[in-house]
């Protein structure tokens, strides 16, 4: 199962499962704990633990026991401000946690067990690294694919994107700054990479001035390039998702807008000359507020958008290559609630 939609909001979380060829779905409701607005709710690789940040500065921990519940095995002060996004690395490195804050710094976390394992705290966090090289919030934070080693990149609202690689797995408190970029005058928002390990490292960038833009690493330069821009929102940008590529020959992006839409993009490798071209594929009117969030799963099939109109709202392409709701879930609504598209 895949487990799409995030929420935004203080209170209760709702969890929304997507299995096989149809839509179910399983609420997972539980008193979230926090003091203040939640920002962002990370799973982990396997589906079994998530963590959750907030304004109180706090992140917290969950596992999922063997009778379905959540419940929080680890909590802790992050940050002295705001914390925006937290993000799992891939298990292969260990339990490693990273996160961004209004507080201008990326911290990152490392799970140890304690030795009592009879303790309901058998493990603790301990903070491995603190990266301070912005000069404004940090808005987004994501790893590398695992093929591109130990990476993780991060934008920030000085509208510079930094690259930081942990050059001994064995030594997190080491992330050295490999790359630095500025992607947007009006400052980053989003930021997601491409999954292929068939291609240059890339990613895309959301920003304030309603732009996305591709960058693409060029070996031969050794720098960053701008690949193809995205333009079309008319408000800025809040969120990017790159697609799982699963044998398609073109690549799919999402974007989220405070212009309360949700668009599709195709982009395509130009025979000859190796250059992108982008085609917006769709654009999706159907929420009634600005969108906050956009995610794929696991197979690129079905997209995930949550907004301020208190929905998360499931898209899928049918055989014609059109895109629509097929499944509207409100925040506040209970299971005989839900609306099926």
């Amino acid at each position: 199962a895949e487990y799409m939609g995030e929420p935004a909001q203080q209170g209760p979380c709702h969890f929304i499962f997507v299995e096989g060829r149809h839509i179910m779905h399983t609420f997972r409701k539980f008193p979230a704990q926090h003091d203040d607005f939640i920002h962002d709710v990370a799973y982990d690789f396997y589906g079994k633990r998530l963590a959750t940040c907030s304004s109180d500065q706090k992140i917290k921990v969950w596992d999922r026991n063997s009778k379905g519940n959540w419940v929080c095995s680890s909590e802790w002060q992050a940050h002295s401000g705001a914390v925006w996004k937290v993000a799992w690395a891939h298990p292969e490195f260990g339990q490693v946690l990273a996160s961004c804050s209004f507080d201008r710094t990326v911290c990152i976390w490392e799970e140890k067990d304690t030795g009592n394992q009879n303790s309901e705290k058998a493990s603790q966090w301990t903070l491995k690294a603190t990266l301070a090289d912005s000069r404004d919030s940090v808005s987004d934070i994501k790893f590398a694919p695992q093929h591109l080693g130990f990476k993780l990149a991060t934008c920030s609202a000085d509208g510079t994107v930094r690259i930081y690689e942990a050059t001994d797995v064995m030594n997190l408190s080491s992330w050295p700054l490999m790359e630095e970029f500025e992607s947007h005058k009006a400052g980053s928002n989003a930021i997601s990479w491409n999954p292929s390990r068939y291609e240059p490292p890339m990613v895309v960038i959301g920003s304030n001035d309603s732009v996305a833009k591709v960058w693409e690493y060029n070996e031969q330069y050794r720098r960053w390039q701008v690949s193809v821009e995205l333009v079309g929102h008319e408000d800025c940008i809040h969120d990017v998702a790159w697609a799982p590529n699963m044998g398609r020959t073109y690549h799919l992006i999402a974007t989220a807008s405070k212009d309360k839409t949700v668009r599709i993009w195709k982009l395509i490798l130009t025979t000859g000359a190796r250059k992108y071209e982008a085609q917006e594929l769709s654009v999706l009117h159907q929420h009634k507020a600005e969108v906050w969030r956009v995610e794929w799963n696991i197979t690129g099939t079905v997209l995930s958008s949550s907004g301020d109109d208190g929905t998360v709202r499931l898209w899928r392409s049918n055989f014609q290559g059109q895109w629509g709701c097929v499944s509207v879930i409100a925040a506040d609504a209970e299971d005989e609630g839900m609306q099926d598209g």
